[in-house]
């Protein structure tokens, strides 16, 4: 059986403890391939192989840190078959959503740092007869980067790539559910030439490599997107150390649907938006909020087009859901679908395993699952699910949804289908959300700013945020 292998100090090896965990493949229910079992002494060496590539690889020149960036991503492109491929297996999403979705978008996120470290401006300030001043913004050092299972690869490069183009090295740990895009990114960054220790992959499970990345003294920053408990372990043990944190953590994201939108369009993004990647993104919307003057008609044509959808194996082109993640996961969405019935909810459709049948016969898959009549403030409507279920809820008025919207302990995504432009303003304004999409969803500009508020996280990344996240500033003031 195929062992992936830990990247560090430029090169593929075992956990120096020869220690493997099993890594199964959600759509068959068995392991494909063993990951490391890394502990401290793994991310120990990681960490020394970083100090030595530091010194060198943060004063390289920036047309050619931007070359090899450029270089990995052409790498991955190459290999797009393979990477799709690994993150379906892995991960359990349909291979279609893969090399739509996750793949291209991996491949972006290198190739807009590259191009964004040529255009990272330091601001000037002059007093007038004085004096000038300047900031430098110069790399931290060494880094850690510790990415969720869900969009394995897309968000393990959006880590790596703005540490990377501002001249940090970097320590990562990959979800170890999903190890194998980072194991393939490995022998791309091999294969491009990435100078010895810049970047270093370590595999294992988060109490062990996870929390010692944390927690060691020469990692001065740490970016982190995963559970909000993990989260707050995280700062716990990080901020008394004075480190740079960046959390995004979890959602529980309304989407706010008015009588005026435009119909068809808004339910056919809305379906999408609830069941993207089996509802397993932080994004998704899994609150639905619906005027009531159109409730029962928007009801209607959701829960009809949701019956469509069709839930089978990743590798078939016309499964539009594929398997939950893990054989735990499944359980826990089980045990909310449970709970939303004891709370005084209907199950409109869903909520139900799936049988797929060959090859998936013991593989993880539910149905989409649609649920009504739950008051705002019980538990399904507060607490993340993460999984392919959604609540329908109607309103009458903007004061009431926003009330409704906000009524969470978390603030990542919102999504508000209105053709009112100036409603639009006002919700947007109000909503306790640190990403508000107006008539669309999931649709970034890598120059913008992306993280939550309240539990969902602090720190923003994306665009210029992480690349000021990644580097430390210094005001130099010359008198004349």
């Amino acid at each position: 059986m195929e062992q992936i292998l830990n990247y560090i100090g430029g090169k593929l090896q075992k956990p120096l403890v020869d220690s493997w965990l099993d890594n199964y493949e959600p759509a068959t229910g068995k392991v494909y391939s063993h990951i490391p079992d890394s502990d401290v002494l793994d991310v120990e060496q990681a960490v020394a192989a970083a100090n030595a590539a530091f010194p060198a690889w943060s004063t390289t020149p920036l047309e050619d840190r931007m070359m090899m960036l450029m270089k990995i991503a052409d790498g991955i492109e190459k290999r797009m078959d393979e990477f799709v491929a690994a993150e379906s297996k892995d991960n359990g999403k349909p291979l279609k959503l893969a090399r739509a979705v996750d793949i291209p978008r991996a491949v972006s996120n290198f190739r807009f740092y590259a191009s964004a470290l040529q255009h990272f401006a330091s601001e000037s300030h002059q007093m007038p007869g004085m004096a000038v001043n300047y900031t430098l913004r110069q790399p931290i050092g060494v880094v850690g980067c510790i990415s969720p299972w869900n969009l394995p690869i897309y968000l393990f490069t959006w880590k790596i790539a703005p540490a990377l183009a501002t001249g940090n090295c970097v320590v990562s740990k990959p979800s170890e559910i999903t190890p194998y895009t980072a194991y393939l990114l490995s022998q791309v960054c091999i294969e491009a030439g990435l100078p010895a220790g810049v970047l270093n992959i370590v595999h294992g499970l988060g109490s062990k490599v996870g929390q010692t990345i944390v927690e060691h003294p020469e990692i001065k920053a740490i970016s982190f997107t995963g559970g909000t408990e993990t989260g707050k372990r995280i700062a716990a043990t990080a901020a008394p150390m004075f480190k740079k944190l960046s959390l995004e953590l979890g959602g529980k994201n309304p989407t706010i649907v008015f009588a005026d939108c435009d119909f068809d369009d808004t339910v056919r993004h809305v379906v999408t938006s609830s069941f993207s990647n089996q509802g397993e993104i932080c994004l998704c919307g899994s609150r639905i909020f619906i005027e009531r003057s159109i409730y029962d008609k928007f009801k209607t044509a959701f829960v009809e087009r949701v019956k469509s959808l069709r839930v089978g194996d990743p590798n078939d082109d016309h499964s539009n859901l594929g398997a939950i993640v893990s054989a735990q996961h499944k359980q826990k969405i089980q045990s909310y679908i449970q709970l939303a019935k004891e709370e005084g909810g209907t199950i409109l459709t869903g909520g139900e395993e799936v049988q797929v049948g060959g090859r998936c016969a013991d593989g993880y898959f539910l149905e989409p699952t649609v649920i009504e009549g739950l008051d705002y403030l019980c538990r399904t409507n507060q607490e993340e699910i993460f999984g392919p279920v959604v609540t329908l809820t109607p309103f009458d008025s903007e004061a009431e949804v926003l009330t409704m919207a906000n009524s969470v302990k978390y603030g990542l995504a919102s999504s508000v289908w209105t053709n009112d432009l100036k409603r639009a303003h006002r919700i947007a304004e109000k909503i306790e959300a640190g990403i508000v999409w107006i008539n669309c969803w999931l649709l970034r500009d890598l120059r913008t700013p992306f993280g939550g508020v309240k539990a969902s996280g602090v720190g923003r990344e994306g665009g210029w945020e992480a690349m000021r996240f990644f580097t430390e500033a210094k005001n130099v003031c010359i008198k004349y």
